[in-house]
C-alpha cells in the first residue's frame, strides 16, 4: 500500500458501519475502497432501504442522495431521523439550494455535502458526526447537571429554568451542555466547536459566537436574575453561573454601628430627668 494510504489508516482507528443510498458508481467505488482500507464495513443500494430494514443493519451512518427519492426524499430524511436518532444521516448531493440544506438540517440530517467531493473528506465528515453521536449516547446514560436555576437534562437532550423548558435545538444544546460540563474552564473557540460540530473550523467561521448569542437570548429570557456564559475576548467562553440579584442586606450588615453602651444608656435617662 502507497504512503497515503498507511496515513488513512492511521486517521481511522474505529470501525463503522455505513451505508449509501446512491447511484453515482465512481464515488461508491472509490469510497467503498477507502472504507474497506479503513477497516470499515459498507454495503451499497441504488435505491430506498425502508428504515426498519435500516435498524437490522445496525449502521453508524447513511450516506444518501436524495435525488434518487424523488417528491418523497423528504419524508423519506424525517422517517430515517426520527426512527434512528442515533444514526448519522449525512446528504451527498449535487447543486443545492440554501433553503433546501437548511429544511434537510432541521428536518435531523447531521451534514450536508456537495458533489463533486472527495471520499477522503466524506470519509472524515462521517467519523466526526458519529462520534458526536456517541458521545450523545454517553451524555444521555449520565445524570442532570444542575447550575443556578437550570437543570440540564442529556436524557432529553434539554435544559429547563425551573420547570420551563428552554426550547433548544439539537447543536443549541449541545453546545449549553459542553460548556457547562467543562465549568469555569476557558473553551477556545476552535476547540468549541471541533467537539460539537466535530470537525475543525474553518478560518473566519462565527458560528461558535452566533449560536452563543442565540443561546444567551434563551438563558436571559427564561432566567434574567442569572449570568451564564461569560466571553474571554480572543479566546473563547467559560460557563459560569452567577446572581444578578441584588445581596440583601443581613442582619449583621444592619447592625454595622455599635450599640450604646449601658453607661451612655443611663445618662441619657439622667439627663432627661434632671431637665424636668
Amino acid at each position: 500500500m502507497n504512503a497515503g494510504g498507511s496515513r488513512l489508516d492511521d486517521a481511522y482507528t474505529v470501525s463503522i458501519r455505513i451505508a449509501v443510498i446512491d447511484t453515482d458508481s465512481g464515488f461508491v467505488t472509490v469510497l467503498a475502497k477507502r472504507a474497506e482500507a479503513a477497516g470499515w464495513s459498507l454495503s451499497h443500494s441504488s435505491g430506498p432501504v425502508p428504515p426498519r430494514d435500516l435498524v437490522a443493519l445496525k449502521l453508524n451512518a447513511l450516506l444518501i442522495d436524495p435525488v434518487l427519492l424523488g417528491d418523497e426524499a423528504w419524508s423519506y430524511l424525517e422517517r430515517v431521523a426520527s426512527m434512528l436518532p442515533e444514526l448519522a444521516l449525512i446528504v451527498v448531493t449535487g447543486r443545492s439550494t440554501v433553503a433546501q440544506r437548511v429544511r434537510g438540517l432541521r428536518l435531523g440530517v447531521d451534514d450536508w455535502m456537495t458533489k463533486p467531493c472527495h471520499p477522503e473528506e466524506a470519509m472524515a465528515r462521517v467519523e466526526a458526526v458519529s462520534r458526536r453521536h456517541t458521545r450523545g449516547r454517553r451524555e444521555v446514560e449520565s445524570g442532570p447537571l444542575t447550575a443556578g436555576e437550570l437543570e440540564i437534562r442529556p436524557d432529553r437532550f434539554q435544559a429547563f429554568a425551573g420547570k420551563e423548558p428552554l426550547d433548544l435545538t439539537r447543536r443549541e444544546f449541545e453546545l449549553l451542555y459542553l460548556l457547562a460540563e467543562e465549568r469555569s474552564q476557558v473553551l477556545e473557540r476552535e476547540k468549541i466547536y471541533q467537539r460539537v460540530w466535530g470537525y475543525a473550523m474553518a478560518h473566519g467561521d462565527r458560528s461558535v459566537d452566533v449560536f452563543v448569542r442565540k443561546l444567551r437570548q434563551k438563558l436571559e429570557k427564561h432566567s434574567p436574575s442569572w449570568s451564564y456564559i461569560h466571553t474571554h475576548f480572543g479566546i473563547g467562553y467559560r460557563f459560569e453561573p452567577e446572581s444578578l440579584a441584588p445581596v440583601p442586606a443581613t442582619e449583621s450588615a444592619v447592625a454595622t454601628e455599635p450599640a450604646p453602651l449601658a453607661e451612655d444608656v443611663s445618662q441619657s435617662f439622667h439627663k432627661l430627668a434632671t431637665s424636668k
